[in-house]
């Protein structure tokens, strides 16, 4: 009688062992499917930055703020009888 009782309770614990594992084991691909999906953001904001800094080192660019000054702005150096020099 204390063996069949002993043998119920043991089988009911690697049962209980085996589902954790298997619940430990889905837990673990959850987290890695998340953590793939994260890296992959990662990598696409990168390349995003990469362009974004491309993009502003065009619109910074010497010759095209001077084009745009002088085009849309109507901006012209100023004469040399216009510079004042200040002292300090």
């Amino acid at each position: 009688m204390l063996k069949n009782t002993a043998l119920v309770v043991l089988f009911f614990l690697v049962m209980a062992s085996a589902i954790s594992v298997v619940y430990s084991k889905h837990l673990n691909r959850k987290v890695f499917v998340e953590l793939q999906q994260i890296n992959k953001s990662i990598d696409e904001l990168d390349v995003e930055w990469g362009r974004l800094q491309l993009e502003e080192g065009a619109w910074a660019d010497h010759g095209r703020l001077e084009k745009v000054a002088r085009k849309e702005l109507k901006m012209l150096l100023p004469g040399i009888n216009s510079v004042v020099y200040l002292k300090p």
